[in-house]
């Protein structure tokens, strides 16, 4: 009996995307055994942690990288970094009112429900214009913002169909101007992977101070790592604020099993082949449009890019007679013996190809297809 058996836990067809509140992603056999082999020994954690940070910035192309406890973490300590590289000491040394008066711009365009981190952390967070594209933040507005208090800015970088909306002033312009002013530019990417160039892209291609990104999602790392990588006078503040040192860090925990996991997964995703698996999502998208046409419920068209405004195909399901809505649908396929997960955005369902294989693909059509040939 399975552990998910044992707990009476159904286990899921992922159709929809590498969502946390589903697990992510699954993890290769290679990393679950990196981690079963971390823990069956004891190391000294800090020094496990250099190795691990040193490996994955070579094979990111970044000057450094640290492993945080998810990306929410990684921004919460990002932001910290700012503070201590600005006062010179750690963080738990620095006067609390300092760091209540210490200010991090962002656009109003980038709020969202995982800055968080920078309200426990207790800074001012300064906003700039609006989520709109109408009024879109100028270089001069932007540069008026910044002020002696100013310890960074948080950026989150959009894409043609992601989730992010206009308003902000573009990326490159935000990191040549706080160049000028010396002041650290953290990028947001947390679900910007694929493709894989993004490792590198923010930091050694644009010159962003450091990006975030979710260890969990298509890395196929611990759903509870998150990836830190950038410029190195930078993460070394924050390598002395993590974990396992006294203070912010210390509630951060990070254990050699998930640092062995990530780093393993790191290695794979970036020795990965992104042309083959676009060409799988290709595939199972035509498999999807081709089954259904004249006479049927619905039918699916190609949606590009994903959720996350991801460089991958998606089957939009279209409903053409009105005896059925998405919800419902997608509450049937839940219902299933084996259990379909799926999500339904702005009234429309979608099926993913990115975390499943042929062979869901294959049952998740059937699915579709007795719900139809059901309702014809």
């Amino acid at each position: 009996m399975g552990i998910y058996e044992e707990l009476g836990v159904k286990t899921l067809v992922n159709a929809a995307g590498t969502y946390t509140i589903i697990g992510g992603s699954k993890m290769s056999e290679a990393s679950l055994q990196a981690m079963k082999e971390a823990a069956s020994q004891h190391v000294e954690i800090r020094a496990l942690q250099a190795a691990v940070h040193r490996e994955i910035a070579k094979l990111t192309n970044n000057e450094a990288a640290v492993v945080t406890a998810g990306a929410i973490i990684g921004v919460y300590q990002a932001i910290a970094a700012c503070i201590s590289m600005k006062y010179g000491r750690a963080l738990k040394y620095i006067n609390p009112k300092d760091v209540k008066e210490a200010e991090v711009i962002m656009f109003r365009a980038h709020r969202n429900p995982y800055d968080r981190g920078l309200e426990i952390l207790g800074v001012k967070i300064v906003e700039l214009g609006y989520p709109n594209n109408i009024d879109i933040v100028v270089e001069e507005q932007f540069e008026y913002a910044i002020t002696d208090k100013t310890v960074g800015v948080l950026y989150l970088p959009s894409t043609v169909g992601g989730w992010v909306p206009p308003g902000a002033l573009d990326l490159d312009k935000t990191i040549a101007i706080c160049k000028r002013h010396n002041i650290p530019v953290i990028v947001d990417a947390a679900a910007q992977l694929p493709p894989k160039s993004n490792l590198w892209h923010f930091t050694r291609d644009l010159g962003a101070s450091a990006v975030v990104f979710s260890g969990g999602k298509y890395i196929k790392g611990p759903q509870t790592t998150g990836l830190m990588l950038g410029e190195k006078k930078l993460l070394d503040w924050a390598v002395v604020n993590n974990f396992p040192n006294y203070g912010i860090g210390r509630m951060s925990k990070v254990g050699r099993e998930e640092l062995a996991g990530i780093y393993t997964a790191v290695k794979e995703y970036v020795a990965s082949d992104e042309a083959a698996k676009d060409a799988e999502a290709e595939e199972v998208v035509a498999m999807f449009m081709k089954a259904f046409g004249e006479g049927d419920i619905f039918h699916f068209e190609r949606s590009y890019p994903n959720e996350a405004g991801q460089p991958m195909a998606r089957a939009k399901l279209i409903i053409d007679k009105d005896v059925i809505t998405a919800a419902e649908i997608r509450e049937e396929l839940y219902n299933l013996p084996r259990a379909i997960f799926s999500m339904v955005e702005n009234g429309s369902l979608y099926v993913n190809p990115m975390m499943i294989t042929m062979e869901e693909a294959e049952y998740i059509l059937s699915a579709y297809q007795a719900i139809n040939n059901r309702l014809k």
